[in-house]
């Protein structure tokens, strides 16, 4: 099958902050906006805001390996100096990493990945694989 970007819209409290989160701290590129909605380019993905009221996601979790991680989340599978640069950069920022780990350690699979959530309480993960070519491998 033929590499695709993806596209996913999801709801948000503040435009503002949430532009500031994903072009200022994380690096992503600003696409069309207005003032009530925004795309943003995270690696060739869109990702579409759209001012909301409130809203309510029952973050439930699960276990995998030894952590506990969000169900609710998306995120992003970039190479390991990008994660490396990512990783510093938001470690710095006012945003807390709340999981950092490497799962599948000697397995097929093997892959760094840490957790940060935005100011919309989205979970956004960001992993990078050992071997690429294991991304989707058994």
């Amino acid at each position: 099958m033929k590499k695709a970007p993806f596209h996913m819209s999801l709801p948000c409290t503040s435009i503002s902050k949430t532009e500031d989160f994903y072009v200022g701290v994380i690096g992503a590129r600003l696409g069309r906006h207005s003032s009530r909605w925004l795309d943003i380019d995270l690696f060739g993905n869109q990702i579409t805001f759209t001012k909301s009221g409130d809203f309510n996601f029952a973050y439930r979790s699960y276990k995998f390996e030894d952590s506990v991680l969000p169900a609710f989340h998306f995120g992003v599978i970039v190479d390991r100096e990008t994660w490396g640069t990512l990783y510093n950069r938001l470690s710095d920022s006012e945003y807390e990493i709340t999981t950092e780990v490497t799962f599948l350690k000697g397995k097929t699979g093997e892959h760094v990945s840490f957790f940060i959530q935005d100011p919309n309480g989205h979970m956004a993960e960001f992993k990078s694989f050992r071997d690429q070519k294991e991304m989707f491998g058994q």
